[in-house]
C-alpha cells in the first residue's frame, strides 16, 4: 500500500482517487474549494468508456445515470427540421456524476480549502505545501486540478490556456415551462441549430434532485459564438459593477445587459424553439473556450491528468470520459509497477499522444464550425450538408478514431 496524493476534487480527481483507494492505497484528496462543487447544471455526454470508469471507481451504473435520447435533429432558423440522424445516447449532468463519485469516497479523505502552493520531490517522495500552511508527503502526486492547474503552474509554467476565439452561452431550462411545440419538435432529442459561424446544441438532462421523469427534466444548451479577445471577451467577462473576471465569470455575476442582448440576437438567428429555451432559462451563464496542450504530463513522481493535462473544446464531448480513461490507465500501471516514477512514465507514454489528439480533434471541430458559410447566405443544400456533418462529428464516441490515430480527417492535416 502506497501513500498517494490527488490534487483536485472535481470529476477527474474523484475518478482516480476512488480507483486507487479501491486498489488498497492510502489516498488523500486536496481540493481548493470549500463546500460542494458546482457544475452549473452542465450536461455530459456519456460513452461506454465513461460507464467503465464509473464501474472501476465502484459506482453502480443504472437507469438513474441520465436521460436517454434516440436521435439527433438539426433545426433551421424557421424551426423546421433540416436533417436528423438515429443515434441512441444517455445524457447525464456534471452534478449527477459528482454526487455519485463523491458519495463513494470517504469524507475524511476529501480535504477542502487546500490550494496547492508548492511541489517538491526527492528520490523517495513528493512534498506538497498548501496556502493554509499544511504540508503533505506521499510517494506520488496525481494532479487533476483543472484548466488553471496550480501543480502544472509549478512544473510547466510555459503551458498556458489559449483562447479559441469564441465563447459558449450555457444553461438549463425546466421542461415544465416550455411550449408543446418545443417539447414535440426538440426537447427529446440531441438538437442542433447552425447559424453562420456559430453553433447551438442541446439535449435533455435530469431535473432538480436528478429527476428523470417526463415533465421534471431540463434542457441543457450550449451556444458557441465568436468574441474577439481584445474587446468583446473583456466586456462579456465584466460584471454590472465594472469588475473584470479574466479567469471566468460566475453565473450570478454575468451582466444582465449581455443576457438581454444574447436573447435578442437569438430571436434573429436561432430556431424559435431555441429562442424560447433561452428566454425561459433562469440563469444563463457564459464560458470562454480555451485549448490546453501539454508536451509533457509526467514529472518524476507527479502526473497531470484531466483538464490539468489537456483541455479539448467541448465539441468533442469527451472531457469527463477522457479523465476516467486516464484514471484507469494510471491505476493499471501503478498496480503493475508500484507507486513509482516508472508507473507514471508508463502512463505518460500511453496517454500523451492521445491527449494531444483530443485537442487536435476539438480544434478541427471548432474550425469547421467557424468556417460555415457567409452571413445571411441561405443555401439550403449547404445548410443540410453542414447539419449532417455536425450531427455525425460532434460529441460522438471517438475512442476508435483515437486508437487509430485518426482524430482529425486526413484531408485537413
Amino acid at each position: 500500500m502506497a501513500k498517494i496524493l490527488v490534487a483536485g476534487g472535481s470529476l477527474g480527481g474523484l475518478f482516480v482517487a476512488n480507483i486507487l483507494l479501491r486498489q488498497g492505497h492510502d489516498v488523500t484528496l486536496l481540493e481548493k474549494a470549500t463546500g460542494s462543487l458546482d457544475g452549473r447544471g452542465a450536461g455530459i455526454v456519456t460513452h461506454d468508456a465513461l460507464a467503465k470508469a464509473l464501474g472501476a471507481a465502484g459506482v453502480t451504473v443504472d437507469d438513474s445515470l441520465g436521460v436517454a435520447v434516440t436521435k439527433r435533429v438539426t433545426l433551421g432558423a424557421d424551426g423546421q427540421t433540416l436533417g436528423e440522424m438515429a443515434l441512441p445516447q444517455i445524457l447525464t449532468s456534471w452534478s449527477r456524476l459528482y454526487q455519485m463519485l463523491k458519495e463513494n469516497f470517504p469524507v475524511e479523505r476529501y480535504l477542502q480549502g487546500k490550494t496547492v502552493k508548492t511541489v517538491t520531490q526527492d528520490a523517495n517522495a513528493v512534498q506538497v505545501g498548501c496556502d493554509d500552511g499544511s504540508q503533505y508527503e506521499a510517494e506520488l502526486l496525481i494532479a487533476s486540478d483543472g484548466i488553471r492547474s496550480g501543480v502544472r503552474a509549478q512544473l510547466a509554467p510555459e503551458i498556458q490556456p489559449e483562447y479559441a476565439g469564441y465563447i459558449a452561452w450555457r444553461g438549463v431550462c425546466d421542461e415544465s415551462v416550455l411550449s408543446q411545440y418545443t417539447l414535440d419538435t426538440l426537447f427529446n432529442y440531441f438538437g442542433f441549430c447552425l447559424p453562420s459561424g456559430e453553433q447551438m446544441l442541446g439535449y435533455p438532462v435530469a431535473g432538480s434532485g436528478n429527476d428523470t421523469r417526463p415533465g421534471k427534466r431540463r434542457y441543457n444548451f450550449v451556444w458557441y459564438r465568436p468574441a474577439s479577445e481584445s474587446q468583446e471577451l473583456i466586456e462579456l467577462l465584466t460584471d454590472d459593477d465594472g469588475h473584470y473576471h479574466p479567469t471566468g465569470i460566475s453565473p450570478s455575476k454575468v451582466s444582465g445587459k449581455h443576457i438581454a442582448n444574447m436573447r435578442k440576437e437569438a430571436q434573429a438567428i436561432l430556431a424559435p424553439q431555441y429562442t424560447e429555451i433561452l428566454e425561459k432559462t433562469v440563469s444563463p451563464f457564459l464560458q470562454a473556450i480555451y485549448d490546453v496542450r501539454s508536451e509533457q504530463i509526467v514529472f518524476g513522481r507527479v502526473a497531470l491528468m484531466g483538464d490539468a493535462a489537456f483541455v479539448g473544446r467541448p465539441h468533442v464531448g469527451m472531457g469527463v470520459t477522457k479523465a476516467g480513461d486516464e484514471a484507469i490507465v494510471i491505476a493499471r500501471h501503478i498496480a503493475k509497477l508500484g507507486a513509482s516514477p516508472e508507473a507514471l512514465k508508463a502512463y505518460g507514454d500511453e496517454r500523451l499522444k492521445l491527449g494531444q489528439q483530443v485537442v487536435a480533434r476539438a480544434q478541427y471541430l471548432g474550425r469547421y464550425m467557424q468556417a460555415q458559410g457567409s452571413k445571411g447566405a441561405r443555401d439550403n443544400a449547404k445548410l443540410k450538408r453542414n447539419a449532417d456533418t455536425v450531427m455525425a462529428e460532434t460529441a460522438i464516441d471517438i475512442s476508435d478514431l483515437l486508437a487509430q490515430g485518426k482524430a482529425v480527417p486526413e484531408s485537413t492535416h
